[in-house]
């Protein structure tokens, strides 16, 4: 056998030694008596060492450095059973170092490796094509790192067995952003939320879902609040959690204002105020929880209607708790509350930390198509004529009348037409937050309404069904008082 150094192993023939008598130095091949091993390469002092290869019955095979017999420095590993390949450096027959580990089943890792298992830092793409870059600790995830998933989303934080534990960002495909704790891959901990419909939530989740979220829309004020007819009012919105406590954490809902009139088919001159509805313009009854239907009917601003925006001396602010004083109406709170929602249109408004309001809203004239009918403040004249305050079906408006003795003036027909008439309405306001934050909308939450004659402060009054005065009523048989 020669020497090491004389001539390359390529053109020295090879030599096949017997069993139990490995070569001893230079370049030489040898099958170890089990003969599940195969080695060709380089010896020195009868142990492998230099570059050889080391091959395996199962088809497995090692080709890289050797150092005193064993497999250490850089080489290639093969394993038949898995189809993985590593390309790196080894110590002691494992992979250890910097190394490329590519796997049969897709994907790739490089980056550190301890007794063939990936730890420190390194750059992991799986079957799915996802990546993480950062640090490891036997073979998974652990500590910091970045993570880009197969949907987009992208995730710089802490690290934990495989799992997002700590703290973390995640940026989502659809452009929504979580900042805080994780714990087991979810949110949990304190952490804020900017949803991509424009809802932003900081505050304490668990288990992924934030624990102090809106569960429902509440007006403030009385139950039923009464309005002179005419006249603008302000409503007061809160969003509040399930046990009543405003949900302050949360800002940047949509909320839409909407509003209603009862739905009651009565013959005319009923002592209830009420639409006739043209056939033309019928409507699918809306359910209230007052007991009774509505149908729509406008609303808007006072703006919008070139009166100047002032409160209302018969509003819902009048039964309201005391503001506290970043909630004050002066110019610069309503322009920080109001800076977002104005943008929005008139009948819309943002929350913001948990707070809505819209300001000087009035109800409009009776929509076309509907023959508005006004409550009677009392019984009909034995001459026929009407009492003070009355209407009857807007195709007959009565005409404006001049004062006398110094009295009021009747209203003329067009003052009566530009508002609308005495009688029960509902304000409804829904989440129209597009997309609906977490994938739920909130209710929608109601306040009845009740809008009063002008100057008389006077309650419409409203009868008993199945009364014998109700029933004359309905068959025109009204008895005049004696």
């Amino acid at each position: 056998m020669a020497a090491a150094g004389e001539g390359s192993p390529a053109s020295l023939p090879q030599r096949l030694d017997q069993p139990g008598r490995p070569p001893r130095n230079g370049y030489g091949v040898y099958v170890y008596p089990n003969s599940f091993f195969r080695y060709e390469g380089e010896w020195k002092e009868g142990k492998k060492h230099g570059h050889g290869k080391l091959l395996f019955k199962d088809g497995s095979y090692y080709e890289g450095e050797f150092s005193d017999g064993e497999i250490t420095g850089f080489g290639c590993r093969y394993w038949a059973w898995s189809g993985n390949t590593y390309s790196g450096h080894f110590v002691l027959g494992e992979p250890q170092g910097h190394g490329v580990m590519k796997y049969k089943a897709g994907g790739h890792y490089e980056g550190e490796l301890s007794r063939g298992l990936r730890a420190g830092q390194g750059f992991l793409v799986d079957r799915d094509g996802q990546e993480y870059r950062g640090s490891f600790h036997d073979n998974k995830r652990h500590g910091r790192g970045q993570m880009l998933f197969k949907n987009g989303d992208k995730y710089e934080g802490d690290w934990v067995q495989d799992r997002r534990q700590g703290h973390g960002v995640l940026r989502c495909a659809d452009g929504s952003t979580y900042e805080g704790q994780w714990h087991s891959d979810v949110f949990s901990g304190l952490g804020s939320l900017a949803h991509y419909s424009g809802v932003t939530y900081h505050g304490l989740w668990i288990n992924g879902h934030p624990v102090e979220q809106a569960s429902r829309i509440v007006i403030l004020g009385p139950e039923l609040l009464e309005v002179a007819q005419g006249a603008p009012f302000t409503l007061h919105v809160q969003l509040q959690q399930q046990h009543g406590d405003l949900a302050k954490g949360e800002s940047g809902r949509v909320l839409r204002i909407s509003a209603g009139i009862r739905y009651v088919q009565l013959p005319a001159y009923s002592e209830v105020s009420f639409f006739k509805v043209d056939e033309d313009h019928q409507e699918t009854p809306m359910q209230t929880p007052f007991g009774f239907q509505c149908i729509s009917y406008p609303v808007s601003t006072s703006t919008l209607r070139g009166l100047e925006p002032e409160a209302a001396k018969e509003t819902a602010g009048a039964d309201l708790p005391f503001l506290e004083e970043d909630q004050v109406d002066t110019p610069s709170g309503l322009a920080a509350r109001g800076r977002q929602s104005q943008c929005l249109g008139d009948h819309q408004r943002q929350v913001e930390q948990g707070y809505a309001e819209f300001r000087d809203l009035l109800l409009g004239p009776p929509p076309p198509g509907r023959q508005p009918f006004l409550f009677l403040h009392g019984p009909h004249k034995k001459d026929g004529s009407k009492p003070r305050g009355s209407l009857c079906p807007s195709s007959v408006m009565p005409t404006a009348q001049e004062p006398t003795g110094g009295s009021r003036p009747e209203e003329t027909s067009a003052e009566l037409a530009a508002e609308a008439h005495p009688g029960e309405y509902v304000i409804m306001i829904h989440d129209v937050t597009t997309p609906p934050f977490l994938g739920r909308p909130l209710p929608t939450a109601f306040k009845h309404l009740r809008v009063l004659a002008k100057g008389t402060g006077q309650r419409p009054r409203v009868p008993e069904e199945g009364t014998r005065a109700f029933s004359q009523r309905q068959h025109g048989h009204t008895q005049e008082p004696a």
